[in-house]
């Protein structure tokens, strides 16, 4: 593992509690910026918030200029809203009660430019005359499935061109384009993780052309994930938009397979020694309620200062690593992890310490980290 960890002085340390989660303010502000430059410019990227779900992030995008924004949850589209971002795409498909509350969503904010994504007609359906009864319109992208198989219509499937053919009938809906996400793209080399987006995209271009011969312009094609990201960037297609989530705080679990990816992580955890059961274990207050428990067991957060250990049990309090270092460990011994999966371990907790030059500068709240903020 490359990663190193900013150095943080025990003075410091020693008034943090654990388990908690750091943030370190310049590695953020330096991830933006790779950001900016691996797109080309600010226009062309539209990140998404579910990675670190905090409002002062926002802030930090929108101060180097990236004025749109991607979200999973109307919470998190609630946040970017009071952190003064008004064009927001929510990519999740709304279904149930959820209709309703995108509804109070734009009465109660008049100036956001929403979209949501669908890929069915009958929720499709639903939304359009629950915004049509209130006089709202919502733009909505079409739900393109590239391989993932989790959501999503396929984009040379006869119900693609008819789903966005409803969408430009229906009232209270506008077609804002496709949403591309291609998360089961994990190919280390990125030569191949090129080779494997080449072989879908070729499927949404067609699809575009259809749209454009029945007089529906495509907007926008909103692509991709961190992995993938870099391979859309390169291309010249000008609808193309590119979503990175994880790049903004990045992990080690990204910083491990991706050697291309040229981030830092930003972002890390502190524990603290609570027991040392044998002479070759050492117990953490880092149970999985701290970090993301949905890597694989063993393999969910990453200790640069102790490469050897071994993640032996892992429960609702507790991590007990095996390492031939234990000896060097007393109870209260401080260790910085790397989460092997950052956007989960960001909803764990309620707010961050934030780091800047080995300096506790500010506590960022994890806004959007409950489901309901007021809608």
């Amino acid at each position: 593992m490359p990663f190193t960890i900013p150095a943080i002085p025990d003075d410091v340390l020693s008034t943090i509690h654990s388990p908690s989660m750091i943030v370190f303010a310049n590695r953020v502000r330096d991830n933006i910026d790779h950001l900016i430059q691996v797109a080309g410019n600010v226009e062309r990227l539209r990140p998404h918030c579910k990675t670190h779900k905090m409002a002062a992030v926002i802030g930090l995008l929108m101060e180097r200029g990236i004025l749109k924004h991607k979200a999973a949850t109307i919470a998190e589209v609630e946040m970017l809203v009071d952190a003064g971002a008004m064009d927001v795409v929510l990519a999740y498909n709304l279904v149930g009660p959820n209709i309703d509350r995108v509804v109070t969503l734009l009465e109660k904010h008049s100036q956001l430019k929403l979209a949501v994504t669908a890929d069915h007609p009958v929720p499709l359906l639903q939304l359009s005359a629950a915004l049509a009864s209130r006089g709202l319109t919502v733009g909505v992208m079409l739900d393109i499935d590239v391989g993932q198989h989790r959501t999503g219509v396929a984009a040379d499937s006869a119900l693609a061109l008819e789903l966005c053919q409803q969408i430009t009938e229906l009232p209270g809906v506008t077609f804002a384009g496709f949403h591309v996400y291609d998360g089961h793209q994990h190919q280390e080399s990125l030569s191949e993780r090129t080779a494997a987006v080449a072989s879908e995209w070729p499927a949404v271009l067609e699809l575009k052309q259809k749209c454009s011969a029945a007089g529906i312009a495509v907007p926008e094609i909103l692509c991709g994930g961190s992995p993938t990201f870099p391979v859309y960037a390169e291309m010249d297609e000008p609808a193309i938009t590119l979503s990175p989530g994880t790049s903004i705080f990045h992990d080690s679990g990204y910083g491990g397979h991706f050697p291309d990816l040229d981030f830092q992580p930003a972002a890390v955890v502190i524990t603290r020694v609570i027991s040392r059961p044998t002479s070759d274990r050492v117990t953490l207050d880092l149970g999985n309620k701290a970090v993301a428990a949905d890597p694989p067991k063993g393999q969910r957060v990453h200790f640069p200062l102790l490469p050897d250990a071994v993640q032996v049990i892992h429960n609702e309090e507790h991590l007990v690593l095996e390492t031939n270092s234990a000896a060097d460990f007393q109870p209260g011994d401080v260790l910085l992890g790397i989460p092997t999966h950052i956007c989960p371990t960001s909803a764990l907790h309620q707010s961050v310490t934030v780091i800047e030059d080995e300096k506790i500068v500010d506590c960022w709240e994890v806004t959007a980290r409950n489901r309901r903020i007021t809608i």
